[in-house]
């Protein structure tokens, strides 16, 4: 199966007026309440191809958001790929050299390689390691609705339960190479009170999607009591006004694509639950992919040929 095409809906905004920022590394910028509380960061563009987040940190910055305790960081982290997006072929500015969301180990950070993305890893750094509570802003290839995703960590579900938005919350990787910027160590440590969190907030240039980037942006803020309650009612959407609580789901496991012939025996977007244990999914090769377990959900499904690619998560509901 083929990717799926989708519609380039969103606009990517001109992030150029924050470059220069204000804390000695490109396109971050800090605000400073003058009083006691966390240091809440958000990203966006750690995939240059996903503008979402790159539209809710701009529409934060035009409405003059600040913060009422602590500090409030807001970057734009893969500028280096996000200024090569074309809406004609959108797909190839994900990345210059490698993917950002995999470079977070320690071993690779102190080492002697060189690519585009670890220059811009080592220079954000030491702003991560300053940072309680962080919002890393993502989408997806298919229409899937959003979700939020931690490791898993007991204080990760409390804060995220906190958040409350979108729907979903899951926990876990399932089967990730190197490390994403939410495991990198001090975020991952369960002796400090540190969490981040990945929201993937839809298709990747659906409209829906950047409404959902904003929202999450402000649930999170609210959660973390950056910036005031007058704020986040001012700059909510409806939908987002009164969630209803979120369902937790852990992810057991991942799909690697073994040979390439994978193929899904639907065109699922993700989101999906498949009632019977047992039930076919996929065929690699001439291999069945069944479902583990009743109830169980299909989270991003990717429809990229190639072997040895992540194809699917497999995840059961919390209680």
């Amino acid at each position: 199966m083929t990717e799926n095409i989708y519609p380039v809906e969103l606009t990517a905004p001109d992030i150029e007026p924050y470059r220069t920022g204000n804390t000695g590394v490109e396109f971050v910028t800090t605000f400073d309440s003058g009083t006691a509380g966390p240091h809440v960061m958000i990203n966006a563009v750690t995939h240059g191809n996903e503008i979402c987040g790159a539209i809710a940190l701009d529409a934060l910055l035009k409405a003059d958001v600040r913060p009422v305790q602590g500090k409030l960081t807001l970057g734009f982290i893969n500028h280096m790929a996000f200024q090569t997006f074309d809406p004609q072929a959108p797909d190839l500015s994900r990345f210059v050299d490698e993917d950002f969301n995999r470079v977070w180990v320690e071993e690779r950070l102190d080492g002697a390689e060189d690519t585009v993305e670890l220059r811009r890893a080592r220079e954000l750094r030491p702003i991560f390691d300053s940072v309680d509570l962080l919002l890393d802003i993502h989408s997806m290839g298919t229409n899937s609705g959003a979700l939020m995703i931690c490791n898993g960590l007991e204080k990760e579900r409390t804060f995220s339960r906190m958040v409350n938005f979108p729907a979903f919350i899951m926990c876990g990787s399932g089967h990730v190479v190197g490390k994403r910027l939410i495991e990198y160590t001090p975020f991952n440590d369960v002796n400090n009170n540190k969490v981040a969190l990945l929201v993937e907030c839809g298709q990747h240039w659906a409209a829906a999607t950047g409404i959902a980037a904003l929202d999450t942006a402000l649930h999170f803020l609210r959660a973390a009591k950056t910036v005031s309650p007058v704020f986040i009612e001012e700059h909510l959407s409806d939908v987002a006004t009164n969630p209803p609580a979120a369902q937790m789901w852990d992810v057991t496991g991942g799909v690697i694509a073994e040979t390439d012939d994978f193929e899904f025996v639907k065109p699922f977007a993700g989101m999906e639950i498949i009632e019977t244990a047992e039930t076919v999914i996929a065929n690699d090769g001439d291999t069945p992919i069944v479902t583990p377990y009743d109830h169980c959900l299909l989270m991003m499904p990717n429809h990229k040929p190639g072997k040895g690619m992540r194809k699917l998560r497999l995840c059961r509901r919390v209680g």
